[in-house]
């Protein structure tokens, strides 16, 4: 028997040669692919924040002033949802977020106005100003 050290660590019951066996799977495992999502936020000082997420909605709310959102926004406020792209697993949504954070800002700017940007789904009195 083997003891874990993580609780993201989830039993499960698997099934092979019609036996039950039971195993371990991760919680990003159990996330289907392509729940990941990148967005921009502009923050009070129009300054650009990017991040990942698997619920922006959630994600928004943490940064609007829980602990669990990003020291980014301990000097400043999210303002505005400015960017989102889905269809993302956790690794490829980590590889677009390095990808974007390398950009200079008018290139994040000129990305705001792409088709990739599927921000005026979400947009709103969800993510307005706070």
């Amino acid at each position: 028997m083997r003891a874990f050290k993580s609780t993201s660590q989830v039993s499960s019951l698997q099934w092979s040669n019609g036996f039950a066996e039971f195993g371990v799977v991760q919680e990003e495992q159990r996330m289907s692919d392509g729940c990941w999502s990148v967005y921009i936020i502009q923050a009070s000082d129009n300054s650009l924040y990017t991040g990942i997420t698997t619920d922006i909605e959630r994600r928004w709310y943490q940064h609007c002033g829980t602990a669990r959102g990003a020291r980014y926004f301990r000097g400043r406020k999210p303002q505005q949802l400015v960017y989102l792209e889905g269809g993302h697993d956790r690794s490829s949504a980590s590889r677009r977020e390095a990808v974007i954070k390398k950009l200079t800002r008018p290139q994040k700017l000129s990305l705001l106005s792409s088709p990739e940007n599927c921000c005026e789904l979400w947009a709103g009195e969800l993510f307005a100003p706070v």
